[in-house]
């Protein structure tokens, strides 16, 4: 775990990019002041950490999938995953979207899940498939495509690949959860 003292400059920069403006549903940093989670990993290695932290502050604040489609996104990743820190961390972002209890537990669980809002559906069908299949197939594709548009495919695809991408490295570097 790397301390704001132990940092060179690179780290440190991008340290203070990291904890400049806090999402108050999760911590960035523990007492000491190192940071948690992937964050500890994006410092170690701040040209590829910085490029990441990017495109995840694109894919929370600046993306056109609601809050709530997002974090089922992201909690059907965790779940297929097994990964801890991604769950704990965006249930408490999924609550603050107006995700439920249930909602959040039957994701975890890979149970069904009836969503009323069409989008959040489609969202997590299609979510689901790729984590498990890898795939859709074409008539699955043109459903998603006539529901979510190409833009919000995209968009998907690239949320389930960057929080697949930061559950590996957090099971890799045996982050806890």
């Amino acid at each position: 775990m790397l301390t704001p003292g132990s940092m060179n400059d690179k780290q440190r920069e991008l340290y203070d990019v990291l904890t400049k403006n806090e999402n108050p549903d999760v911590s960035l940093k523990n007492p000491d002041g190192s940071l948690v989670g992937p964050f500890n990993l994006m410092v170690h290695e701040p040209r590829l950490g910085g490029a990441l932290q990017k495109l995840g502050g694109i894919i929370l604040y600046r993306g056109a999938l609601t809050a709530r489609a997002r974090e089922i996104a992201i909690l059907c990743v965790a779940a297929h995953q097994q990964s801890a820190f991604e769950r704990s961390a965006h249930e408490r972002i999924g609550r603050s979207a107006g995700l439920t209890d249930a909602e959040m537990a039957a994701i975890a669980a890979k149970s069904p899940l009836e969503l009323a809002d069409t989008k959040e559906a489609c969202v997590l069908r299609v979510s689901r498939a790729l984590l498990e299949d890898g795939d859709l197939d074409d008539a699955a594709y043109a459903d998603a495509v006539s529901v979510l548009g190409e833009a919000g495919m995209i968009e998907l695809s690239t949320v389930i690949g960057y929080y697949s991408m930061v559950a590996l490295q957090l099971r890799l570097f045996r982050v806890p959860g």
